[in-house]
């Protein structure tokens, strides 16, 4: 699977500091019933001697050079999140769920969904204010189960850690870093179902969007901007070249004026599918490109086993009718073809469905996982990227720390 942290060249330090600190890219590969996983954490400024690692992870870091990569004991491993207990799934009342928590809106709960414990705060000893996250495992009827385990409690993780740089002096900000938290909080592990179990994705209006009106109007007018920094972007690239073999026939689906495939070895043919006629004109990759929108045309124009890859890029959320697309993409890809599906946390909200926006990140990976499950695809697979400083020449630079993060899946339609 894609390792995004091969290239060393492509992360600088972020940060001022003060002995012996390191830049640490973390990799966490896990497996579900679905699919495998890769988290990739980009961590900079990290003290060996300082922080809290999971097992001797410190001491072994300290000892490695810059580019070398460190495959942690399953000790280690394991160590980064409570065991799975049992007695921390709790059977309550479809009422414990305090649905008039927020405010301003009402929250239903959804099985195999996260929240923050506060919505069962006076259960299961859980207090007001709790935010730390539980999953609704199951709801039916007036039962609701709630999980307390982490998401990643009882995989078998595997634990990778690679030096990207070394610094002579220390940080200065007297802090003490959880390695392993930061890894695995509020994120890794949401994506795969609960015991195998469908999420509830798709009930209480999760297709309805702020702006209603027709997509054609809104993008009459040509956007040729980077929607993601430069880092982010590379990102993709070097997913696509890893997913896309040499010489492949790819569809740009939902495509602009970048297809970010400049990595993918001499494609065959690369041919767009868009909104907007004048954004896939100035793409210089492609050889063909068509205009039609698929929230009101969502088969695909191209014979059955036309392509060898399809790629849709930041622009899953404004699907509405998500799973015939993904059927039609399936059927006009060739026996053994990938589909891969990117996005980061931006997109234009009064456009994306409202399911996208009530959802965490990693349970948005969650939610294109379930649609490549609906529509048959096999070998599948997610990946995220994070933490990565951002470009000292993006806009945002000095405002937002990190680079926006990568979050992938992907699969293939069966032999």
């Amino acid at each position: 699977m894609y390792d995004p942290f091969i290239q060393p060249e492509s992360v600088e330090a972020a940060a001022q500091a003060l002995p012996g600190a390191v830049d640490v890219g973390l990799t966490l590969d896990w497996t579900s019933s679905d699919a495998r996983h890769r988290e990739c954490l980009f961590l900079p400024w990290l003290e060996p001697g300082r922080d809290h690692w999971p097992g001797d992870l410190g001491t072994a870091l300290d000892a490695l050079e810059a580019g070398v990569m460190h495959e942690a004991p399953r000790e280690a491993a394991a160590a980064l999140v409570p065991p799975r207990e049992e007695g921390r799934v709790v059977d309550l009342p479809a009422t414990a769920f305090n649905r008039s928590l927020r405010k301003h809106r009402r929250v239903e709960p959804h099985a195999g969904r996260f929240y923050p414990r506060a919505f069962i705060a006076g259960h299961a000893g859980i207090e007001a204010g709790d935010r730390e996250l539980f999953r609704v495992g199951a709801l039916e009827g007036e039962a609701l189960t709630a999980d307390l385990n982490h998401p990643l409690a009882g995989h078998d993780l595997q634990l990778q850690a690679r030096v990207v740089a070394q610094h002579d002096h220390g940080r200065d900000d007297g802090q003490t870093e959880d390695v392993a938290r930061r890894l695995t909080a509020r994120g890794p592990g949401m994506q795969a179902r609960w015991h195998g179990r469908p999420t509830d994705f798709w009930s209480h209006g999760a297709l309805e969007r702020e702006d209603p009106n027709p997509d054609a109007a809104f993008y009459a007018e040509p956007r040729l901007v980077h929607h993601l920094d430069a880092t982010a972007r590379g990102q993709i690239a070097g997913l696509y070249a890893a997913c896309i073999p040499p010489g492949a026939r790819v569809l740009d689906l939902m495509g602009s004026w970048e297809s970010h495939l400049d990595r993918v070895q001499t494609p065959a043919e690369v041919v767009g599918l868009g909104m907007n006629a004048q954004e896939l004109a100035a793409n210089p990759v492609l050889t063909a490109a068509q205009v039609q929108d698929l929230n009101t045309h969502p088969d695909l124009p191209y014979a059955s086993g036309s392509f060898d890859a399809v790629v849709c890029t930041a622009s899953v959320e404004y699907l509405m009718c998500p799973e015939a697309v993904f059927r039609s993409v399936r059927e006009v890809l060739r026996p053994g073809g990938v589909f891969v599906v990117t996005f980061s946390d931006r997109c234009f909200p009064t456009k994306a469905v409202a399911v996208w926006e009530r959802l965490y990140d990693f349970e948005r990976m969650g939610l294109v996982l379930d649609l490549f499950l609906c529509a048959g695809f096999t070998d599948l697979a997610t990946f995220s990227v994070r933490g990565l400083p951002r470009p000292a020449d993006d806009p945002y630079a000095g405002r937002l720390e990190h680079a926006d993060p990568v979050f992938a899946v992907w699969g293939c339609r069966g032999e």
